[in-house]
Order: structure tokens, then sequence, then C-alpha cells
């Protein structure tokens, strides 16, 4: 028996006997021809067959042919075949210039008449059957997308000698503020979700490990019901060690999104182009920086001012920048650097000679920040110093501490957002879209 072929594989096979697997995606049943447009994970093709709908003793088969043509007319839209047939090139076929006539057909399961998700379904309906949702072929290319775009920044990092790590997500107390923890029992005592690797990306550095990498999840407990927030998600991040300053940050972090955005318009630049309108731009270096007091000046110039207290951009403030810099500068991403004090962690290093500001940044990508970066603060009584005036205790931070004295190099790193990194590439309204399984404030199913 032939093995089955992926419909991807099929064009560059010679006419004859192949054997295909999928989902129905339509039929169309006619009077004397059945088509059927066969799904799989890797594309589609036509399925045909010439339809009896009676015996005829004239015909060979018929029979066998008769109950085939009555198996496809009674074929509901999701239910997965095995089909082996004759594969035909035939450029009258709109659907990729070839077809395969149905000799057998298999249900291998059956879906049941009415789906309970169709196209205009809204978004929170569509997370209800995200298994269902996740048959669309764009939704199916999100995901080839983030698989090249993961792939090509493990290859930067790996070729420029940084070392995959897997850190825990069960920490014992708080990476930056309780105020966004979820808290669990753990045995006799308490156990929080981490945040963010940061404190266990900074062990790595007086471990001697020089430069890291991790992609994995992180959890906030934060009841916010953005387009762009979600309670677990997928952190890209990294740290390294021997920086002068955060310029040395942002020349790694833009080499590795340009490493990973070059692979995905390289691979699935059509694919995009043809399902969301959207042609990939892979960014020059150096990316644009643009100092936070500076950004206020630009935006006031535009008439806009922020109106956050503290200082920070909000997202109207982003935007705004963000289509400054497209306009003046022709580029899609910019850092925002030199953020001030106030609105930094305490492990943020400050700047010398300028307690106000911090050797930091924020990426701005379309319109919106994907990640934060900084040059991280390695000395010990300053990290102290620091943390009490954010109002942590540092006897709860000694294990933290403790990496410090016992001689760290100056480090520094950034942690990024990849579902929101995706959304924004994409031109997806939300991170539902671009996550496997969205997780927020009211939703732990599926």
């Amino acid at each position: 028996m032939t093995s089955r072929t992926r419909v991807s594989a099929l064009s560059a096979l010679p006419d004859g006997p192949v054997v295909v697997s999928g989902w129905v995606d339509t039929v169309r049943d006619q009077k004397k021809v059945q088509f059927v447009i066969l799904r799989d994970e890797s594309g589609a093709v036509q399925l045909v067959n010439p339809a009896i709908r009676e015996l005829d003793p004239e015909v060979d088969n018929a029979a066998e042919r008769l109950a085939l043509t009555e198996t496809i007319s009674a074929l509901n839209a999701g239910t997965f075949i095995t089909v082996t047939g004759q594969l035909k090139a035939d450029e009258r076929v709109k659907l990729g210039g070839l077809e395969v006539k149905i000799d057998s057909l298999t249900v291998v399961t059956e879906a049941q008449p009415e789906p309970p998700i169709a196209e205009d379904s809204s978004v929170d309906k569509r997370m209800d059957w995200r298994f269902l949702d996740l048959r669309r072929p764009d939704a199916n290319l999100i995901f080839r997308v983030q698989t090249t775009f993961e792939h090509a920044m493990r290859c930067w990092w790996v070729d420029n000698d940084f070392i995959e790590l897997h850190t825990p997500k069960l920490m014992a107390s708080a990476s930056e503020s309780r105020a966004e923890l979820f808290e669990m029992d753990y045995f006799e005592t308490k156990a929080y979700l981490a945040q963010s690797p940061q404190f266990f990306k900074q062990m790595a550095q007086p471990a001697g490990f020089g430069a890291i990498f991790e992609i994995g999840p992180a959890f906030r407990a934060d009841p916010s019901f953005t387009s762009r927030h979600a309670t677990e998600f997928t952190s890209v991040d990294a740290e390294m060690s021997w920086v002068e300053s955060h310029e040395d940050v942002m020349a790694m972090h833009e080499s590795v999104v340009v490493a990973g955005l070059t692979a995905v318009a390289e691979k699935h630049g059509e694919a995009i182009q043809a399902a969301y309108g959207i042609e990939v731009q892979v960014p020059t270096l150096p990316f644009p920086r643009i100092t936070l007091a500076d950004a206020h000046e630009i935006l006031k110039a535009r008439g806009y001012t922020v109106p956050r207290a503290d200082g920070d951009l909000d997202p109207e403030g982003e935007r705004q920048l963000s289509a400054y810099v497209k306009e003046e500068l022709g580029h899609d991403f910019v850092f925002v650097t030199d953020y001030f004090t106030n609105i930094r962690p305490f492990y943020h290093m400050r700047r010398e000679g300028d307690g106000s500001v911090t050797n930091s940044y924020d990426l701005i990508y379309n319109g919106t920040e994907i990640s934060t970066g900084a040059q991280r603060e390695h000395r010990v009584d300053v990290l102290i110093e620091q943390a009490k005036e954010k109002g942590l205790d540092p006897e709860e931070l000694d294990f933290y501490l403790d990496f410090f004295r016992h001689g760290v190099p100056p480090h520094g790193g950034f942690g990024m957002g990849l579902a929101r990194f995706l959304m924004l590439l994409l031109g997806l309204p939300s991170i539902r879209e671009t996550t496997y399984l969205f997780r927020g404030p009211n939703r732990l199913l599926p």
C-alpha cells in the first residue's frame, strides 16, 4: 500500500497512485461529479469522484461506486478521511493545479453536522473551540512563523556562544513586585509562579556562563483585559556578561530580532502576504534610539502630552512615537532609552553621575512596546539600597543578593513577549490569536 503523502508534497510527484489523509473542508455534491476539498496540516487538495446515483449494470463496480458516492454525499465538514486515488496534474484546477481521483475513501472519524463556530464567531467563542479555530490555514501559518522565528533566534544565540537555560517557574520570593504574582501552597510554605526568569538569568553571570538565553513560560497576576496582556505568556529572555552599558544589550537584541525576521521573510513571506496582506519588512541596523526625555518632547511637538504622572509612555504615546519614527526615519522599531529611575525596578543600573535615569530601554515595534532591557546593577551595596528605596525587604532577597557577594561581572539583558511580537508582525488585533491556548483573568479553558 502506498504510504500517506502530505498535500504539500503532491506537486513533486508524478501522476499516479497516492494516499492522502486530512479533514473535509468543503463538499460540492453535483449530479454527475463530486468534489471534496481535503485539508491536512500542510495544505489543501481537490478530490474528485464521478458520481453515480443508482445501480447501473452497465457500469463497472457499480455497487462500490454507488456506495462511494453516497459516502461522499454524507460527509460533514471536519470529518477526517483517508483517500486512495490517482494523482493527476491539471492546470485548470485552481487549487494547486492538480487533483486526486478517488478510488476508495475511508472515514477515520466523523464530525458532527453543525460545527460550533463559524468564520464570523467572536474571538471568545473561537477560543472556546480553539482546536477547531486552529484548523484555519492562516492560524496554522501563525505557528509556523513562530517556529521559524524562534529557531532563527536560537541559531543566532548558539552561533554567538550563548547557552540555553530552562529556569524554574516556582519561586520562594518575588522577583520584582508581589502585586503581579500568583501565590500558591507549596507543602508547608508558599511559592510563587515566576513572572520572569530575571533572577535566574542573572545567577548565570556569577556562575561563569557568560551569555544565556531562554524561551519559556512566565506568569503575571495582572487583571488586564487588553489585546496585549495575558496571565501566562511565552517570554523570550537573554542575559550576557561584560557589558559596558545598555547599548551592548540593544546591539545584541536588534541582531537577534533581525535574524528572526530575515528567516520569517525568506520562508513565509509569500504566505504572510497572501493570508494577511502584509509584507514582512527586515529592518536595517542599527534601530533608532530616542531617550525617554526626548520622546516626551517629540510627542509634545505632535500635540500629545503623556498623562502618566511617573513619565512612562502610555499606549497612545507609544503609537505616536512609533508613527514619528516611521515618518521621519522609515523604521518599524525604536529603542526608547534612559528610563527614569522611579519607573524601573531596583536592579536596573542608574546612570553614573545622574541617578534620575537608568541604563535601560524599551523596544517599541509597530506602535507597541514589546520588550524591556537594561544593564543590571552588579554592586551588592548599591542593590541593597535601591531595593529599600523600592519598598522591598533585602532579607527576602538574600538568595538573590548572594549572587553579587562572590564576584559578578557587569551584565545586562532583556525580556520580550513572543505572542505580542507575532501579533504586531502579522497585524492581528490581539495576542489571543498568536497564543496557542490563551490564559487571561477569565480564561482557564481549554
